[in-house]
């Protein structure tokens, strides 16, 4: 039978794949970028290049020289802080401490088999994507937690895990800015966002509420849920074929033990979640903010920054409770054994902390990322563009940025008290500019290996495919980040065309 033609859109995703793959390991490829950095900052840095800081007038920001004398000392002190305070390495290890026991126990395998069991296949996709769409209220948990999930499902199911994979990871990270519920996003950006239209009008940002996106972005989680499962289904699955890997679950019914397992794995559960509530619920709960009003006090507060421990402990228990009815937990000695083997299944990705975090430090201390951002900014201000190709055009330069700056925060705190004011005296609404920087933020998350988590979600591909290479999983999540852009863009202009709030006190135009 005659090899059907591959057409230009997947000859082009082959075409990334095969350029990308001849890149170095990861390992390897953020050393490298982190020397470029050090060789860049001593080159720039007599030129004098400098821009005013956003936010702080008359503050002047130049690129620093990493290979001077106080250079080369900020270089060997930080080394240790740099690798340990690598925003993904504990986020990581703290919460495969509790899912390496789920795991190890059998508890994961035993509900996913009774998961794909109990609904139809047809379904799964979706409920992938959409579960991954909305983690974004656990912070940055779903990055570590779905993936590997939707590759067991997948594989489970016969089908290949990378797409299971690729669909988790498309849900978390391309849709992190769309959710049926406020989050720490929420909170975090609205505050800057707030700041910045204080800038300009005080009275209008002392009115302003950090629910300004959140009708958009809970309308957004069905509309990203389609595109996503269509990507899947239509483009990465078939490209990637049929698996040929050894790494394949079988659909097993469930044994009555596992049952029993399951039903007290289930209330322990129930319990951990309801004790859990109980932290931040009642009005003066120890995990409860004190500032601002009900919402604002549980969505910044205390039990947002301890989603990562409670995730941990949440699944660590039901692992316990299931592994000691199932008798795969016997002893103390087990459970230490099995948290041992899965902080030593972890092995690529701390190497690759090592190198990310020294990347990462060195860049933010050059402040050519600063620099970087505020020339992209000074580019958009000189367009004399209005209505929706002003706003076409800011997406496209965020999510540009955002390939070389992963944190939104971080990006945000730059951008907003620039785009913010700008857009008010064009007469668009701080809420507008946040929320089209949101689009950008997140679409284009999946394919910057700058991204925290890009190294991690590598690491568990390569468990499947050990020729898994950064050019594979960018040309895998290119057409999840292409059309999650579109989508969503066309999404924000019919918005804006129909004149729709983007949230509680969340309008499109600014009215001084």
């Amino acid at each position: 039978m005659a090899k059907q033609k591959k057409g230009l859109f997947l000859r082009s995703l082959d075409n990334i794949e095969l350029a990308g793959n001849k890149l170095p390991h990861p390992a390897t490829l953020f050393a490298i970028l982190a020397l470029l950095v050090l060789l860049l900052s001593a080159a720039l840095q007599p030129l004098g290049i400098n821009v005013e800081h956003p936010g702080e007038e008359g503050t002047m920001v130049e690129i620093k020289n990493l290979l001077n004398s106080e250079g080369i000392q900020y270089i060997f002190t930080s080394m240790t802080d740099n690798f340990i305070g690598f925003a993904p390495l504990g986020v990581v290890l703290l919460t495969m401490l509790g899912i390496g026991v789920a795991e190890r126990t059998g508890l994961i395998s035993a509900l996913l088999r009774g998961f794909v069991l109990s609904i139809p296949n047809r379904f799964i996709t979706l409920g992938l994507v959409t579960a991954g769409i909305m983690s974004s209220v656990a912070t940055d948990a779903g990055y570590v937690v779905l993936p590997p999930l939707g590759a067991l499902i997948f594989a489970a199911l016969g089908r290949h895990p990378l797409a299971g994979l690729a669909a988790a990871f498309a849900g978390v990270s391309g849709g992190f800015s769309a959710n049926l519920l406020l989050s720490g996003t929420d909170a975090m950006l609205g505050e800057m966002t707030i700041a910045a239209a204080a800038i300009i009008n005080p009275a209008y940002a002392e009115n302003m509420n950090i629910a300004m996106n959140w009708l958009f972005i809970a309308v957004s989680v069905f509309v990203l849920a389609v595109i996503g499962t269509w990507v899947t289904e239509k483009i990465v699955e078939p490209r990637l074929g049929s698996y040929k890997g050894e790494h394949k679950e079988k659909l097993e019914g469930l044994e009555a033990i596992e049952k029993k397992g399951l039903i007290w794995a289930g209330v322990a559960t129930v319990i951990g979640v309801v004790l859990a509530l109980l932290l931040v619920l009642p009005e003066n709960a120890p995990l409860r903010g004190t500032e601002g009003d009900a919402i604002f006090q549980i969505v910044q507060s205390p039990f947002m920054s301890s989603l990562v421990p409670i995730i941990a402990i949440i699944f660590f228990i039901p692992g316990l409770v299931y592994g000691m009815v199932t008798k795969s937990i016997r002893s103390d000695k087990d459970v230490a054994a099995q948290m041992s083997d899965t902080m030593a299944s972890m092995g690529t990705f701390i190497v690759l902390a090592f190198t990310a975090g020294q990347f990462v430090a060195y860049f933010n201390e050059s402040n050519m990322g600063l620099v970087l951002g505020v020339y992209g900014a000074e580019l958009l201000t000189s367009v004399k563009l209005t209505g929706i190709p002003l706003i076409l055009l800011f997406i496209l330069i965020t999510a540009f940025i955002n390939l070389f700056i992963g944190s939104a925060s971080a990006k945000w705190a730059m951008m907003a008290p620039v785009f913010v004011p700008i857009m008010m005296q064009l007469g668009y609404s701080p809420e507008l500019t946040q929320m089209a920087y949101r689009i950008a933020d997140s679409s284009t998350n999946i394919i910057s290996p700058l991204m925290t988590y890009f190294a991690i979600i590598i690491a568990f591909a390569q468990k499947y495919d050990k020729k898994m290479g950064i050019g594979t999983l960018i040309s895998t999540m290119v057409p999840y980040s292409m059309f999650f852009l579109i989508g969503w863009t066309v999404m924000l202009i019919i918005w804006m065309l129909l004149g729709i709030p983007l949230g509680p006190g969340g309008p499109l135009i600014y009215q001084p």
